[in-house]
C-alpha cells in the first residue's frame, strides 16, 4: 500500500472500515455461491433417501412425491453452478452419486414394494436390481463420454425413467380413487421396470429439448401455460401420459428413421445415416449425451 493510501485511511477511518466490510461481504457471497450447487445436490440426495425410507415402510405415494422433489433439486443444482461459475469435477461426480440414489435406487425400491415384486421372491429383487444397475451404468457412461447426436440423449435419461415409475404410482392411485383400479400382476410391473432399465443403457436417441427456445415466442409461451394447467388439473393422468409418450418416442423414432432412411445430425455437425444407427443398436451402448 502506498504512503498516500495509508495517509488517506488515517484521515478517513470510516471509509476504510466500509471498504473492509465490503470486501468481507463479497467474499462471503462468493463462498456461498460456490457452496450453493453442492447444497442443492445434497437436497436431491436427501429426497432420494427419504423416498427409499417411505417406500420401505409401505408409503409409495409419499415416496413418489420425494422423487419429484429430487428431480427439481437436480435441475436447480446445475443451473446454480452455471450462474455462480462454480462448475467443477467434484460437483459433477457428487451430482452423479446423488442421481444414482434418487433416480437409480429409489425408483427400484418404490416399484419393488408398490408393484408386489416381493411375490416373485428372488426373481423380484433381481429384476428390480437390473433397473438400478442400468441407471448407474448410464450415469457412468455420461461422465466419461459425449453424445453421438446433436440435441439428443443416448438412451433414456435416468430422471425420465424415474419419472415413469413415479407417474405410474400416481396413475394407479387415480384409478383406485375413481373405482377403476385393478390388480396388476407383479411380473408385468417387473418386466416394465426391466424395460426402463434396458432403455437407459441402450443407444436409442432421445430428444433433450435443448434446442427449444421459448424466450420471445408468444406461441411457445401459450403452449407452456396450457401444458402447466393440464398437469396441475389432473397430474395422475397427464404425467403418466406425457411420461409414456416420451419413453415410447425413442424406440418409435428409431424405427421410423430406419424405415424411411432418415438421419440425425451428429454432435460434430455431420449427418449420421440411420442404417449406421441401426447397426449400432446391436452393439455395445454408445456414448452418453449431456443432460
Amino acid at each position: 500500500m502506498s504512503l498516500k493510501a495509508v495517509e488517506s485511511e488515517k484521515m478517513n477511518p470510516r471509509r476504510s472500515r466500509r471498504r473492509r466490510r465490503g470486501r468481507r461481504n463479497r467474499s462471503a457471497v462468493g463462498t456461498f455461491g460456490s457452496l450453493l450447487p453442492s447444497l442443492l445436490t445434497t437436497c436431491n440426495l436427501a429426497a432420494g433417501f427419504f423416498a427409499i425410507v417411505k417406500a420401505s415402510t409401505g408409503d409409495p405415494l409419499t415416496a413418489s412425491y420425494a422423487i419429484f422433489v429430487a428431480a427439481v433439486f437436480d435441475m436447480l443444482d446445475g443451473r446454480a453452478a452455471r450462474l455462480t461459475g462454480s462448475e467443477s469435477r467434484f460437483g459433477a461426480e457428487y451430482d452423479s452419486i446423488a442421481d444414482t440414489v434418487s433416480f437409480g435406487l429409489a425408483p427400484a425400491v418404490i416399484a419393488f414394494h408398490s408393484g408386489g415384486l416381493i411375490e416373485l421372491k428372488w426373481a423380484g429383487w433381481v429384476m428390480a436390481f437390473v433397473y438400478t444397475a442400468c441407471g448407474s451404468l448410464r450415469l457412468a457412461r455420461f461422465n466419461v463420454s459425449a453424445g453421438r447426436y446433436r440435441d439428443r440423449f443416448d438412451g433414456l435419461p435416468t430422471p425420465a425413467a424415474a419419472g415413469m415409475v413415479v407417474s405410474s404410482v400416481w396413475f394407479a392411485g387415480f384409478l383406485e380413487g375413481h373405482g377403476m383400479g385393478f390388480p396388476l400382476p407383479p411380473f408385468v410391473a417387473a418386466a416394465g421396470l426391466v424395460l426402463l432399465g434396458l432403455l437407459m443403457v441402450s443407444p436409442i436417441p432421445y430428444r433433450s429439448f435443448k434446442e427449444v427456445n421459448v424466450r420471445g415466442s408468444y406461441g411457445a409461451t401459450v403452449l407452456m401455460v396450457i401444458m402447466t394447467l393440464v398437469l396441475i388439473l389432473e397430474p395422475g393422468i397427464s404425467f403418466f401420459a406425457i411420461g409414456l409418450a416420451y419413453v415410447l418416442s425413442g424406440p418409435l423414432g428409431w424405427w421410423w428413421r430406419r424405415r424411411t432412411g432418415g438421419s440425425l445430425e451428429a454432435a460434430g455437425g455431420e449427418d449420421h445415416a440411420q442404417p449406421q444407427e441401426a447397426a449400432a443398436g446391436h452393439g455395445p451402448p454408445g456414448p452418453e449425451a449431456g443432460r
